[in-house]
């Protein structure tokens, strides 16, 4: 689980099972290239590594990371590809073995010096050599990932530590934004209007603000204002009498009466009917409120907090006379924008995780992970629903997977009409599919960013040789 313990076995075990003097193992991080290389070396005492590291031959490490192969001589000196170079004149003179590090040679570098006899590092030392940097990148580049995950800056820490905020999920920027506005209206009891578009998470902020406020503990009551009948708006928000209407055999308190010292959540409150606004607003104005066919003159207190939520551009409905000016600004206190899944892209991998989680915890499913090709479909993927739409593509894909018995969720369980979407593709093999697939997202995505390499490589979480790669791969061209 932590990259240094994870290379200094790995090295350890290389040079026992190739019988090398010494042996020097460098990671990139191809994906972070501010950030440092990370070293390890074998046979040498710490106080002369970084000696031995300046005279280690720094051109053969330059010439397998150039050509991707392996390089094995018996002795670099005698060597004439290398011989006269520096490094090789102030180095020793032994055998090498130095092969490039995971499945596209760009991660690294295994370097091994020395042997018992006089020699070549045998055929079966250069398998295993191979095998092993495979990898030994593979997993090097999970662990970089994962350091990155948790030395990055992280502008939600410190409301992580300020505010309770279970459920939520992300590091971005955006989101931070978003929650530095919950902390500063989340202690006042003042009406929150939260926008943004659908499927965003604003019931979740909503929540967020509730608990984190004065009225925390007590009832916090959601009203979805979109499947409600006109004709029964008023009624389930201030409750009615017996008798009111023809449907109403007996009294029936309303959804203020319920939340009664808590907060009264109002979502999709911008399709609300004239007459419901009214009554809203009054409940805003006054906080008095009173039942349907309540004939008393005495209207009843209110003592509710009022957050209200929507995907309605409120001012243009303003203007449009749909939605009343005074209930508008009534609302419009401490508005809160909640960020699409869009600006927020470098939180889809965490936040597809957690939800792959709770899909199979809630469904009983057995314990399942996203596999990285299907993380890196994902985060590419447009989500115009947002983490509603995403939320149920990935139990869905949960489901799939756990039906068909396999050890992880791919890309084919996501994005099942991708992957197949007529009697011939449907007749692909998997390995076609999976290309047909890989090329299809590719290429869109390169389309997206106008074929900028280094937006396309970090919206598909590969390494930009990786992408030159695929293209190659493709026999893609550009076409201005």
């Amino acid at each position: 689980t932590e990259l240094e313990p994870f290379l200094r076995e790995a090295l350890a075990l290389i040079v026992e099972m190739t019988g090398a003097r010494q042996g020097y193992l460098e990671v990139y991080d191809e994906d972070d290239p501010d950030s440092h290389r990370w070293s390890i070396a074998s046979g040498l005492p710490e106080d002369e590594v970084q000696g031995v590291l300046a005279a280690i031959s720094r051109g053969i490490i330059a010439e397998a990371l150039a050509t991707g192969k392996t390089i094995v001589t018996p002795s670099v000196l005698l060597d004439e590809r290398f011989r006269e170079r520096a490094s090789v004149i102030t180095g020793p003179n032994q055998a090498v073995l130095c092969t490039p590090l995971g499945d596209d040679g760009t991660r690294g570098v295994l370097y091994l010096q020395g042997r018992a006899s006089a020699g070549l590092f045998p055929e079966p030392d250069r398998r295993n050599a191979e095998i092993f940097a495979r990898h030994v990148g593979a997993l090097a580049t999970r662990l970089l990932k994962e350091h990155r995950r948790l030395t990055a800056e992280d502008p939600t820490r410190s409301l992580r530590e300020s505010l309770r905020l279970q459920g939520v999920i992300g590091r971005s920027k955006a989101l931070a934004t978003a929650l530095s506005q919950v902390a500063l209206v989340a202690p006042l009891d003042v009406t929150v209007l939260l926008t943004g578009d659908a499927g965003t998470g604003k019931s979740l902020l909503a929540r967020v603000i509730h608990d984190n406020g004065p009225r925390k503990g007590q009832p916090f009551v959601e009203v979805s204002c979109g499947t409600l009948p006109d004709n029964l708006v008023q009624s389930e928000l201030f409750g009615h009498k017996r008798g009111a209407f023809t449907d109403a055999h007996s009294d029936k308190l309303g959804r203020v009466a319920v939340a009664e010292g808590g907060t009264l959540f109002l979502d999709e409150i911008g399709v609300l009917s004239q007459s419901a606004q009214t009554a809203l607003l009054q409940l805003l104005q006054s906080k008095q409120y009173s039942p349907l066919g309540d004939e008393s003159a005495r209207p009843l207190q209110a003592n509710v907090r009022v957050i209200a939520a929507t995907n309605i551009d409120l001012k243009r409905a303003v203007a449009e006379r749909q939605f009343r000016e005074d209930l508008y600004y009534r609302l419009q206190v401490l508005p809160i924008r909640v960020p699409s899944l869009a600006e927020r892209r470098e939180d889809i991998p965490e936040l597809a995780a957690f939800l792959c989680d709770e899909a199979c915890r809630r469904d009983g499913l057995p314990v399942l992970s996203l596999s990285r090709n299907a993380v890196r479909a994902i985060t590419a993927a447009s989500w115009p629903g947002n983490v509603r739409e995403l939320a149920h593509s990935v139990e869905a894909a949960a489901i799939r997977a756990a039906a068909e018995g396999a050890a992880q969720i791919e890309c084919r369980h996501v994005f099942p009409d991708i992957i197949a979407t007529d009697e011939n593709e449907a007749s692909l093999t998997f390995q076609e599919a999976t290309r047909r697939f890989q090329r299809d997202l590719l290429m869109g995505v390169l389309d997206d960013t106008r074929w900028n390499i280094v937006d396309t490589a970090r919206r598909l979480d590969l390494t930009r040789s990786h992408i030159y790669n695929l293209i190659r791969a493709f026999g893609f061209h550009r076409h201005d």
